[in-house]
């Protein structure tokens, strides 16, 4: 295709390369340039930190190179196109091929192999009673695993995938089902009274529970004291007020004698919920007597933190998921509370909560989901919402612009730091790689754009999973002491992170998550007594892109935007839109296939009713396959 007949999307091309590649370091950032032609007209092209390309681009050769092609003042340009020789694109050409999350050392070609001979040695037995797959319509497993990786067509792909989400769904909903009935005759083995220490915080604080807090607040007490096992969720949108409910639940707890666990899923936000709690007992003089475990902890630290919790002196514990390790016994372990709770496994939870015999259960979510899909998915769980904000939040400011107005972003973020605040930048991935999209931004080559185009004077850091917990720990105190002005960052800082000064939230390539994910980023910000600014860079050309984005633009209500979320979702995309949050699945997605999430909950209760233990003929096949499987089918960071 030649460059003046282009359309305007992604193309291949064949390219002349007219001379040596140009390569040259900008602080860590290696940028290479070279100049290229079609035969008519010449069009340069940019690589960024790309230095396996370093021996194989050579003047006078002609290479495939696809990406999307840019003009400006009449001369066009490339940024991080794909590369190919000719023999490499005719083996791709025409065919489906799997894109992998990829590792240090690892290209997708060699996952693609390695997933081609396992598929060939891969079998299994299909467990599904045939009435079931006649119904929904379904290939077999083996096919849709095969088919998955590997697909024919595009009809197979939505095939396979339409398999694999009924498999997510009806797995995870039969162990739901089950526990319910099982949970709710439960007896503890911590029954406590009601005692006078909470109502004495709340005539202490310098401020009112909402109606809603007050209410939450009444049922979970409820629970505690009712002798049986509480196994509640209390949902809230961001900055609802749900970690005070938190701790008034654990000074009930401590107040009758008993010990009280909180396991959150990072160390940041368990060293914040820590420091808290410890203001909290100190300031009002309550009975707690709290210790911090992590993993990061040194050995002999740690082993001290053993011996308190062991012998009672701790009566708080609160950590990540060390906190379920076997060395660690507890002396009366009554209250177990998870944060962000669907970043835990169910097998996590039920580990803690086993350690302390028949412990009570609170799960705190601060990701709004349809309540028409809450009662499905939280079947064995009861319900609390906190739907009331605390009185004194100033709403957050709100844009949906295109990436033409990055220039006026930066500038508007380098005035919110001269006025003594701070800024998040959140980019989709940790780090380009030779398969990534170069309209996609990544937070390791963005600090060092960011940092040549900012003032010395403000000090740029980048955050991500993949860095050590204490260089991650590190760049987060300092940021939250205000040396770090503006992070760049993955989605790493979505949940609980408490920063009052930081009052600009920029999100790059906003049109690839999900909006409930999208809300929880833009909860870090206005947590302050200044006015908080939130804008989202949408790259995509498509109108549905905007309509979405513009959901968020209209409203800072998380459960109004999970409900407008379900009307706008629908089977458009194969996989759908990133959807960080509430029932991360694999492959399915709550919102995108909320109609069959429905009707399988609909065959997974009829099939219960008929035959709660599964011990008929008919269901076999589910029950070994459940038996064999049991702690492993349900690995989707839910419930």
């Amino acid at each position: 295709m030649k460059l003046s007949r282009l359309p305007e999307k992604t193309v291949t091309l064949e390219l002349f390369l007219l001379g040596d590649f140009k390569w040259k370091k900008v602080n860590n950032l290696s940028i290479g340039t070279g100049l290229c032609s079609d035969g008519e007209n010449k069009i340069s092209l940019t690589y960024f930190n790309a230095p396996y390309l370093k021996k194989r681009l050579c003047a006078g050769s002609a290479y495939l190179f696809r990406g999307k092609v840019k003009t400006e003042g009449g001369k066009y340009h490339m940024d991080q196109p794909k590369l190919y020789t000719r023999e490499e694109y005719r083996e791709v050409q025409g065919r489906m091929l799997p894109c992998y999350s990829l590792t240090a050392g690892l290209t997708n070609k060699t996952v693609m192999k390695a997933a081609e001979k396992a598929l060939e040695r891969f079998s299994e037995e299909e467990y599904l009673p045939e009435e079931i797959i006649r119904e929904y319509r379904l290939v077999s497993r083996l096919h849709a695993i095969s088919q998955v990786h590997f697909p024919k067509d595009y009809e197979s792909l939505i095939n396979a995938r339409k398999r694999l989400v009924f498999d997510e769904f009806f797995l995870f909903l039969l162990a739901v089902r089950r526990m319910k009935e099982y949970n709710e005759a439960l007896s503890t083995d911590y029954p406590m009274m009601e005692t006078a220490w909470p109502g004495r915080l709340l005539e202490s604080l310098p401020y009112r529970l909402t109606g809603a807090q007050q209410r939450v607040w009444k049922e979970i007490e409820t629970d505690l004291v009712s002798g049986k096992c509480m196994n509640r969720l209390v949902q809230g949108d961001v900055g609802s007020g749900k970690t005070i409910l938190a701790f008034l639940a654990l000074l009930l707890t401590v107040s009758n004698g008993c010990q009280g666990a909180l396991m959150a899923p990072t160390e940041i936000l368990a060293a914040q919920h820590f420091e808290q709690l410890s203001e909290l007992a100190e300031k009002y003089c309550l009975p707690f007597k709290p210790v911090l475990l992590t993993g990061s902890l040194g050995a002999a630290a740690k082993r001290q933190v053993y011996r308190e919790i062991e012998t009672g002196e701790a009566n708080v514990v609160i950590g990540t998921h060390a906190l379920i390790q076997e060395k660690v016994n507890y002396s009366r372990l009554a209250l177990v509370i998870t944060d962000e709770q669907h970043r835990f496994g169910v097998r996590q939870r039920e580990i803690l909560s086993e350690k302390g015999g028949r412990s009570h259960v609170l799960v705190m979510s601060a990701t709004p989901i349809p309540r028409t899909l809450a009662i499905i998915l939280y079947g064995d769980m009861h319900l609390s919402v906190v739907d009331e904000l605390p009185a004194g939040r100033i709403p957050i400011k709100n844009c949906v612009v295109g990436t033409s107005y990055r220039k006026k972003a930066y500038e508007f973020i380098e005035k919110e730091v001269e006025k003594g605040n701070q800024a998040y930048v959140i980019c989709p991935m940790v780090e380009a790689d030779e398969n990534s999209d170069s309209s996609i931004e990544n937070v390791t080559d963005y600090g060092e754009k960011l940092r040549n185009h900012l003032p010395k004077s403000v000090h740029v850091e980048i955050l991500h999973g993949k860095m050590k917990p204490a260089d991650k720990k590190r760049i987060m105190e300092a940021f939250a002491a205000g040396d770090v002005h503006v992070l760049v960052s993955t989605t790493v800082i979505e949940v609980g992170i408490n920063v009052p000064a930081a009052t600009v939230m920029m999100i790059e390539n906003a049109e690839r998550f999900g909006l409930a994910q999208l809300h929880q980023l833009r909860g870090r910000i206005g947590r302050g007594k200044e006015q908080s600014y939130c804008i989202f860079l949408n790259a995509s050309d498509k109108e549905q892109s905007m309509d979405r984005l513009k959901i968020l633009n209209k409203s800072n209500d998380g459960f109004y935007i999970a409900e407008e979320d379900l009307k706008l979702r629908g089977p458009g995309d194969l996989f759908g839109i990133r959807q960080s949050g509430e029932m991360e699945f694999k492959i399915a997605d709550i919102y995108q296939d909320a109609e069959i999430l429905k009707k399988i909950s609909v065959t997974v209760d009829g099939i219960l009713a008929k035959d709660r233990e599964l011990a008929g003929e008919k269901y076999a096949s589910l029950k070994r396959y459940l038996d064999e499987n049991t702690g492993n089918f349900i690995d989707f960071r839910t419930i």
